[in-house]
């Protein structure tokens, strides 16, 4: 879109290497990235870590900043890409200026920021995990539930690798239990 809101290309964007490669081209064609901003609705991830690299400036706006602005385009509420990529193209033209732009990033913030993102979905999979086995626990052998205060610690891990069912726990008397406690698998880590 150019200064007076006259669309000047408009293309369909899949999110693979090919079709990225292809809208980065397709932008230089049109100028150099520094006079190229582009608008999306959020502020980090891969295509906005490619999108600074190629050395265009990156405007987010908040998808509920981006909906309060609507009502200047129509009453109609019917979302679309092709609509909405529209949409933040004239924002964009006419609210640049207010806009913030991000930076580009040094290559070790943006490592860290990956391992991060890496390291809460990892956390986001093992609390997923830890919610399914409760569940199943609770239908179908509710003891470990009521035994650990986590069932994603290991303790417990190592409690119901050994005794995976409640049969396999009806041979666990005193004995064994405070030999599985003092298990070097199931001891914490003592502080030096």
């Amino acid at each position: 879109m150019d200064d007076r809101g006259i669309v000047i290309d408009h293309w369909a964007f899949q999110h693979s290497e090919d079709d990225f490669e292809t809208a980065l081209a397709r932008l230089a064609s049109h100028g150099t990235p520094a006079e190229l901003p582009v608008i999306i609705e959020r502020s980090s991830g891969l295509v906005v870590d490619r999108l600074l690299e190629a050395g265009h400036p990156v405007v987010p706006v908040h998808p509920t900043a981006f909906h309060a602005a609507r009502p200047r385009w129509g009453a109609s509420g019917a979302k679309s890409d092709p609509g909405d990529s529209y949409k933040l193209a004239d924002y964009l033209r006419t609210d640049g200026h207010r806009l913030r732009r991000l930076v580009p990033v040094d290559s070790g913030l943006r490592e860290l920021q990956a391992l991060v993102r890496l390291r809460d979905d990892h956390v986001r999979a093992r609390t997923a995990a830890g919610n399914q086995l409760g569940a199943l626990l609770e239908q179908h052998w509710p003891g470990p539930r009521n035994l650990f205060c986590s069932l994603v610690s290991d303790i417990a891990l190592n409690f119901l690798t050994d005794y995976p069912t409640p049969q396999a726990a009806a041979r666990l008397g005193e004995a064994r239990m405070a030999a599985f406690c003092n298990h070097p698998a199931t001891q914490r880590l003592k502080a030096s």
